[in-house]
């Protein structure tokens, strides 16, 4: 599969009920939504993939697995390689009509982005580095999407946000997407690193 990936020729809400529209059976496979997504791209695979942290609709147990794919397809981007996913991703299965639902909110909330998005700041995205940049980015945050820590508030939607925020802004060649894309990156880590001191800080009195 090309790693290279081109401009969306339709609105992201218009793709995904493309997706919706072809989705069929009781569960359907990462592989077989890859494939039905197609000429979209990798980049198109990845907002799908984070959808369901960023809405009220969610898919239950699939921050690890999701995560995993999100982080093998930002190292293919980073080192302008073939995407490469393991078959127990590849077969990893979910349910349709769950999978119906996260969409169906997907593009409700696209339609309401996407009058926002357009290409601008082209230094951003316009250059094989940076694009290499953006996908150890992407790497980063499905990094940060699989820790297990999704009982604890925001910990799958700041870095579910920092993704689609990073792959939008390459997909529609948007700088401000990307920056905004780093910001939340950030804001990740920065939550994570104070959630780790206040454990640190909680064991210490507990000793004392």
């Amino acid at each position: 599969m090309d790693t290279h990936f081109h401009d969306t020729d339709v609105p992201l809400s218009v793709a995904l009920k493309r997706t919706i529209s072809v989705i069929q059976g009781d569960t359907i496979t990462l592989q077989q939504l890859l494939h039905l997504i197609g000429e979209q791209g990798l980049l198109f695979f990845c907002i799908i993939l984070t959808i369901p942290f960023l809405l009220p609709v969610s898919i239950p147990g699939v921050s690890t697995v999701f995560g995993l794919v999100i982080i093998l397809i930002g190292i293919s981007v980073t080192l302008n390689r073939t995407l490469w996913l393991p078959n127990k991703l590849l077969h990893y299965q979910v349910n349709s009509a769950q999978l119906i639902g996260v969409l169906e909110k997907g593009v409700q909330f696209f339609t309401k982005l996407e009058r926002w998005v357009r290409a601008r700041l082209s230094y951003l995205t316009g250059s094989a580095a940076m694009n290499r940049f953006n996908g150890l980015a992407l790497t980063v945050g499905g990094v940060l999407l699989i820790f297990p820590l999704s009982f604890i508030p925001f910990s799958n939607t700041l870095p579910a946000l920092a993704i689609m925020l990073l792959a939008l802004g390459l997909l529609q060649r948007d700088g401000y997407c990307i920056l905004a894309g780093y910001v939340a990156l950030v804001a990740t880590i920065l939550y994570f690193g104070g959630l780790a001191l206040l454990v640190v800080i909680g064991g210490q009195n507990l000793l004392g």
